[in-house]
């Protein structure tokens, strides 16, 4: 089932996470894992009945075909489809697949080891005191409400003392939500005047975490597109400023895609790396779309591991990304 938000962060706790709650009932885990599945139906979709077993019963030239078709068609890109078909009619080819659920598991497998690129690191760490995150992404991906249910998270569920600072300040709807969310998880809130300098924000949200002995600080960015040479440069001071303070600062930057946008969320991704050091992603609303396979490329292209999801509008809809049960979900 999808891994425990205990599961997502490395603290000095002993075995690596935090303590936090009791582990779910399987009842709650089975039904989150349904939620998921449904939430995923879209690209589910619209892989269709070539994905499914009984597609694989006569394996042919037309099998692969329409295979590279469903999984491009959902966005897992073409670079990556074209290597997983290729992987699966070698060994169908060598005799060490058969059709039909054989070669189904076999999918969800290759798809889950894409989704966890090799070398990098697909947990949190919390271990730096305070702990910075760096939150980016283009306008409209969600960025503000998955900055706000990550704080309630580590606050509420994991126990968490954590900083807000709203270094959105041209736009003071944002910074009001945030602190609707501050308020909700009983976080710290840091603000500045309305458009006043995100760098000065950012800088007064680190130095209220050390100053409080908080865990984490979260700093919440203007949305920006990724062709906008001056606001990446924005971020790339505000990362500057915040090193100041904490010379290995930000230890996360976690970068909002709204998977709606299909491939151009690898174009922003790629841009927004280069920027400014993406460690993780945050896929938003994977619920309204048929294109969640880019998770898939996104992973695989850039070697960026998705470290959350957003898969609806409740705090519990932001989940911690885990590839099997994504895979899963996807082509069961």
């Amino acid at each position: 089932m999808p891994r425990e938000w205990t599961d997502l962060f490395i603290t000095d706790h002993a075995g690596g996470t935090s303590p936090g709650p009791a582990p779910e009932p399987e009842e709650r885990r089975v039904g989150r894992f349904r939620r998921l599945r449904e939430n995923l139906r879209k690209t589910r979709q619209a892989l269709g009945a070539e994905i499914q077993a009984t597609l694989f019963e006569e394996l042919n030239d037309e099998t692969w075909e329409r295979l590279e078709e469903a999984l491009i068609y959902a966005d897992v890109g073409a670079r990556t489809t074209a290597e997983v078909v290729a992987v699966l009619e070698r060994e169908a080819t060598a005799g060490g697949l058969t059709g039909g659920q054989e070669l189904t598991d076999r999918l969800v497998e290759l798809l889950a080891g894409i989704a966890r690129p090799e070398g990098t690191e697909d947990r949190i760490d919390l271990r730096a005191k305070p702990t910075v995150i760096l939150m980016a992404g283009v306008n409209g991906t969600g960025k503000t409400t998955t900055t706000g249910k990550l704080a309630h998270h580590l606050s509420r569920e994991l126990g968490h003392r954590v900083v807000l600072a709203a270094a959105d300040t041209f736009r003071a709807a944002a910074v009001e939500q945030l602190h609707t969310w501050a308020e909700r998880s009983g976080a710290t809130f840091v603000r500045g005047p309305d458009n006043g300098d995100p760098g000065s924000v950012a800088y007064e949200g680190v130095r209220t975490g050390i100053e409080i002995g908080a865990d984490v600080v979260i700093i919440d960015t203007a949305g920006r597109l990724h062709t906008q040479d001056n606001l990446m440069e924005e971020l790339a001071k505000i990362r500057r400023v915040i090193a100041k303070q904490i010379p290995e600062a930000p230890h996360e930057t976690l970068l909002t895609v709204d998977a709606t946008t299909g491939q151009n969320g690898l174009r922003q991704a790629q841009l927004f790396g280069q920027a400014i050091a993406v460690t993780g992603l945050v896929l938003t609303k994977l619920d309204g779309t048929a294109k969640g396979g880019i998770a898939l490329a996104i992973a695989h292209d850039l070697g960026i591991p998705v470290k959350l999801i957003g898969i609806g509008e409740t705090l519990e809809d932001l989940r911690p990304f885990e590839p099997t049960e994504f895979a899963r979900a996807l082509v069961s």
